[in-house]
């Protein structure tokens, strides 16, 4: 029996394992609440249950690695580092993006050597510094305490119960379990910020380890697809007017961050930034673009723009590249529906190829050729610390368009403008800011800086398309609103208006006729069935959908829904419910689904 009793430095080690379990998760929850402590005992007072079971969790989590490791300081402290690192990642990310922290952003840790130039800046020398010397102090420390022996039984008893208690909290976590109910937990997937704010970091985190993107819809069956198919497959398909009779090279240009800055009216600048842009929307269709996310997520308006589905079905904080599909075989898309037709498909990114999965995803998507910053022949930066210019992203891709011998879709994808926004990053600036803070104005003319750079870009587009004997048409839209500090919006009064921090460029141009027919307010999803429309392309089915459900909703977001009109939508009708209701059948069925829509839709 006495192999089974603790000795007293072995209860010191365990009360100390206890209070660590509590300290972390209330570090976490505080990352989660901005580092408002107040925030974080008012919640405790409140959800005190699921206060106290997390914190069991972490201390049986410590106790596990301290059971199974010979020295049963090191696995506790290395957890214990790993979690603050966490908290850490979460708060920046908050403060950033709006959002908090979700288990499939870890699949970027692959990508730690870009995301460590990405977050240039974003943390300070001094809490690097800090973090480095409490994390010496630990093995210090570690390597400083009175050795602890555990006899075998003792330890492998602390093992077995540890384990067993973390696998039962995923239970909990995982399924309706009745435990979970009384300790008023609940899984808010469809409103990721209340889901983390309520249940806390550690039950939300978890929760999410096991969500679908999407929640199976009544009455789903290939029956109710066949339906879909027949009423749409009826509709008719009239192509534009003006379109050519070659087929035409078609070309995305999904801009890094980029919007107009003019709009934020609360500030003034020395010169117009975006001559080109301002000029050129007179004459060629332009509008604005609804992204479904605000300073990062490129890949979700990515992901609409390609797939012609739309986040607006898919539960909060969803990121469909490294979910769902990087583990498929194959997705209808534009890049898809385009090769079948004898097009070349290709993409460009001046950024590491495996950033979301795009190295996996885009061969699923129907990409013959995908170019990244390793295989650019144009890969200039304006200076060393800077991301490849747009300048040369525009000439690989032109390089590519006059190489091709057959019509190209080709896509691509900018870094120029990403954060930070640190001053002669790329260059130094030409224009000032005028009634921005000073603790701001480095920051705002650095990114108007970045944006009279890709306007530069886009009229070197428009000139090098002329010489493009075959006709061409480029959509080029930004991807979603700069992560500028929000001391910016807020002075430019734009916090409680959620539409204009979603709504980026859109404007389209050509080698051709396409006429300047303004667009209005558009989601990504939609860009396809408008590009097909204006190039003579006939409509697949699933696009005659699409083309159907813009007509009542161009602007489809879980943040704002905007009408025909151009106004925002409050209530639904019947009708467009039902459009949406066979909206998401489809996307649901191609993505959870059977996916019976790939040979009845396309």
């Amino acid at each position: 029996m006495r192999h089974f009793l603790p000795t007293k430095r072995l209860g010191y080690l365990l009360l100390a394992l206890l209070i660590s379990g509590f300290v972390l998760n209330f570090i976490l929850q505080a990352a989660s609440f901005d580092m408002n402590i107040v925030r974080v005992f008012n919640w405790i007072s409140e959800f005190y249950w699921l206060y106290l079971f997390g914190s069991l969790f972490f201390f049986f989590l410590l106790l596990a690695v301290a059971a199974l490791l010979p020295n049963m300081y090191m696995g506790p402290v290395v957890i214990f580092m790993g979690c603050v690192t966490l908290g850490i990642v979460d708060y920046k990310k908050l403060t950033t993006t709006g959002e908090p922290l979700f288990p499939w952003d870890l699949m970027l840790l692959k990508n730690a050597g870009e995301m460590s130039s990405i977050t240039k800046g974003m943390v300070s020398p001094l809490a690097i510094i800090l973090g480095v010397l409490l994390l010496a102090g630990l093995i210090w420390l570690m390597f400083k305490l009175p050795k602890l022996t555990i006899r075998l039984p003792l330890r492998f008893t602390y093992l077995l119960l540890s384990l067993a208690m973390v696998w039962g909290f995923g239970l909990m976590v995982g399924g309706q379990h009745t435990l979970a109910s009384a300790i008023r937990y609940q899984n808010i997937y469809w409103n990721q910020k209340v889901n983390y704010t309520q249940n806390g970091f550690l039950f939300a985190f978890t929760g999410n380890l096991r969500q679908d993107l999407i929640e199976k819809p009544e009455h789903y069956s290939r029956e109710t697809i066949v339906q879909i198919a027949k009423k749409y497959s009826a509709l008719p398909d009239v192509a534009s007017s003006s379109t050519p009779v070659e087929q035409p090279n078609i070309v995305y240009m999904m801009d890094e961050a980029f919007f107009d800055v003019t709009r934020l009216s609360a500030f003034t600048f020395s010169e117009d930034p975006l001559k080109f842009v301002h000029s050129e929307e007179k004459l060629s269709p332009s509008g604005e673009l609804l992204s479904p996310e605000f300073g990062g997520n490129t890949a979700n308006i990515e992901f609409e723009a390609l797939t012609g589905m739309s986040m607006y079905f898919l539960k909060d904080g969803s990121i469909p590249y490294q979910q769902k599909i990087v583990k498929m075989s194959s997705l209808p898309s534009i890049v898809s529906i385009l090769k079948d037709r004898g097009y070349k498909t290709l993409a460009v990114h001046p950024f590491d190829d495996t950033f979301y999965n795009r190295n996996r995803v885009y061969p699923i998507l129907g990409f013959e050729q995908f170019t990244s910053e390793q295989e650019m022949q144009n890969g200039g930066r304006i200076t060393p610390d800077g991301y490849i210019s747009d300048m040369s992203a525009v000439q690989e891709a032109v390089q590519e368009l006059k190489a091709s011998d057959k019509p190209t879709f080709l896509h691509l994808i900018t870094m120029q403008n990403h954060f930070p926004f640190v001053k002669g990053m790329n260059g130094p600036n030409t224009i000032t800011a005028e009634g921005v803070k000073p603790e701001h104005k480095d920051e705002l003319e650095t990114y108007v800086q970045d944006t009279k750079l890709t306007d530069e870009a886009l009229a070197y587009l428009d000139q090098e398309l002329k010489t493009i004997k075959r006709p061409t048409i480029v959509v080029f839209w930004g991807d979603h609103l700069p992560a500028l500090s929000a001391g910016i919006y807020t002075q430019a009064g734009w916090d409680s208006n959620p539409r204009m921090k979603h709504e980026t460029e859109l404007l389209y141009i050509a080698n051709f006729d396409i006429g300047k027919q303004p667009l209005g307010t558009l989601s990504p999803a939609f860009i396809g069935p408008s590009v097909f429309k204006l190039t003579g392309q006939s409509l697949p089915t699933y696009y005659k959908l699409l083309e159907k459900v813009q007509a009542e909703i161009p602007g489809l977001s879980k943040n704002v829904l905007v009408g025909s009109s151009g106004s925002v939508i409050t209530d639904l009708t019947a009708a467009q419910q039902e459009l949406l209701n066979d909206y998401k059948l489809v996307q649901y069925d191609m993505l959870e689904g059977e996916n019976y829509s790939q040979s009845l839709l396309f």
